[in-house]
C-alpha cells in the first residue's frame, strides 16, 4: 500500500498539491494528508470541486496544476466542468477517483447497492470525456511511473485521473487537534428596499464593470450564457473570461483563482446559475476569510428568469440572496439601489487589503441585447491570456 507521506512528495515534485474535492473513505488517507498539510479545499459538490482546482492551474499555468479528490458517484457530477470547462478550455487538472462497486471474480458487485452501476462505468465515463486515466498502483515505485505519465499529460494542457481501488493508500491519522474555524467576521447586512426603482439592464451594469476592472486591473469572470456574452459586445479584454457551460462553477473558478494571486478577482454570477450551486456561497465564505486578502468578490445580476434559455421563470423571487451569502459568512452584502451605490461598492472591494468574500447584488431587468452575438475569440485563447494576466501578479 502507498504511505501518502512519501506520495505526497512525488505529487509535489510534479507541481500537484493543492487539493480541492469531496470525502470518500477509500481516499480518505490523501484528504486526511491534504488536510494535515493546509492544503485541502472541503467542497459541497464535486462540480464545484473541479472548477475550483480548474482555478488553480489556470492561475498558475502549466508550472502547478489543482488535484481533485472525488468518489465515483461524484464523478457524475463534475462532468458539467469536466466537459465544458477543463475539456473546452484546456485548463488541466490531475483527478483522483474511488472506485466504488467494484467487481470479485464471479462479476459480482462488492459494495453496497449504489455503487453497483458506478462500478462498471467508471473508466467508461472517463473515456467518453477523453480523459487520460491509470488505476493507481498501490506499489510506490510504479505509483511514481505512473505520476510521470500523468504530469506530461497535464504540461500539454490535458487533465489525467487515477482510478483508485479500496486499499491502495496506508491509513493517514487526520489531526484532530486543528481548529480551523473561526469567529465569523460579518459586519454588514443592508436591508433590501423594496420600494427601489433601481432596475437597470444587464449590459449596463456590465459597461461599469468591465470598465472599472479594466481601470483597476481586476480579473473579470462572466457566467455562463448572456453575461458572457454581453460582456465581450461591451469590450473584449485580456482581463475577462467568459465561462461557457459549466452553469453555476463561475464563484468556484473565481475562488479558485483568487487563493493564489493577490490581485482582485470578481465572478459576476446569474440567478439561475447562482440557485443550481447554492452551497459554493459557504466554501467561499470560509476560504476567502481564511485567506484574509480581501481580494474576492461575487456579483450577482437577479433577473428571475431563465433569460439565456428563452426568459423562463426560475425560484429566485423565493429567495433572499443576500441574507442566505450573509449567513454563508460573506463578509460584507450590498444590495444596490443605483450606479452610484454599486460605484461605493466597487471602490470598498478595490480598496481593501484584507477581509474574506463580499456579495453585491443587483436586481436588473429580464431580456437582453438585441442581436446579440458570440465572442470570436475561442475559450483556450481566452483561459490563455487570462492566465497572462494573472502571471502580470
Amino acid at each position: 500500500m502507498l504511505k501518502m507521506e512519501l506520495f505526497g512528495e512525488s505529487l509535489k515534485q510534479i507541481g500537484c498539491f493543492q487539493f480541492s474535492g469531496v470525502p470518500c473513505s477509500y481516499l480518505a488517507p490523501m484528504i486526511n494528508y491534504a488536510i494535515n498539510t493546509n492544503s485541502f479545499i472541503m467542497s459541497n459538490n464535486e462540480g464545484d470541486a473541479v472548477a475550483i482546482a480548474s482555478g488553480i492551474s489556470l492561475a498558475n499555468y502549466k508550472k502547478s496544476f489543482g488535484v481533485v479528490l472525488m468518489q465515483n458517484s461524484g464523478l457524475s457530477n463534475a462532468l458539467s466542468p469536466l466537459t465544458s470547462l477543463n475539456y473546452t478550455f484546456e485548463i488541466p487538472i490531475l483527478g483522483f477517483v474511488s472506485l466504488r462497486g467494484e467487481r470479485d471474480d464471479m462479476g459480482n458487485n462488492t459494495d453496497e447497492p449504489q455503487h453497483e452501476l458506478l462500478g462498471i462505468i467508471t473508466d467508461k465515463l472517463l473515456r467518453t470525456c477523453d480523459i487520460a486515466y491509470d488505476f493507481l498502483d498501490s506499489d510506490f515505485n510504479e505509483a511514481e511511473q505512473q505520476l510521470q505519465v500523468a504530469y506530461d499529460y497535464l504540461a500539454k494542457g490535458k487533465s489525467y485521473f487515477f482510478i483508485v481501488k479500496n486499499n491502495t493508500f496506508e491509513k493517514c491519522a487526520l489531526n484532530h487537534d486543528k481548529n480551523i474555524f473561526f469567529e465569523k467576521k460579518i459586519n454588514t447586512l443592508q436591508v433590501k428596499d423594496s420600494n427601489s426603482n433601481f432596475l437597470p439592464k444587464r449590459i449596463e451594469v456590465l459597461q461599469h464593470l468591465s470598465y472599472f476592472s479594466k481601470m483597476n486591473e481586476i480579473a473579470l469572470f462572466a457566467t455562463t450564457g448572456k453575461t458572457g456574452r454581453e460582456l465581450y459586445e461591451v469590450e473584449d479584454l485580456d482581463n475577462q473570461l467568459y465561462m461557457v457551460g459549466s452553469m453555476g462553477c463561475v464563484s468556484s473558478l473565481a475562488l479558485g483563482v483568487t487563493l493564489q494571486t493577490s490581485k482582485k478577482v470578481i465572478a459576476i454570477d446569474g440567478d439561475s446559475a447562482l440557485l443550481m450551486r447554492l452551497g459554493a456561497l459557504s466554501t467561499n465564505a470560509y476560504y476567502a476569510s481564511l485567506h484574509n486578502k480581501g481580494n474576492f468578490c461575487h456579483i450577482l445580476l437577479d433577473n428571475e428568469s431563465h433569460d439565456s434559455t428563452g426568459g423562463q421563470f426560475n425560484l429566485s423571487p423565493n429567495v433572499n440572496f443576500a441574507e442566505v451569502a450573509y449567513f454563508c459568512g460573506y463578509e460584507k452584502v450590498f444590495i444596490i439601489s443605483s450606479f452610484e451605490e454599486l460605484e461605493q461598492a466597487l471602490c470598498f472591494f478595490k480598496n481593501r487589503n484584507t477581509g474574506g468574500a463580499i456579495l453585491i447584488y443587483v436586481k436588473i431587468l429580464k431580456g437582453s441585447k438585441e442581436k446579440l452575438g458570440r465572442p470570436k475569440v475561442t475559450p483556450k485563447q481566452v483561459a490563455s491570456r487570462m492566465a497572462n494576466f494573472l502571471s502580470k501578479d
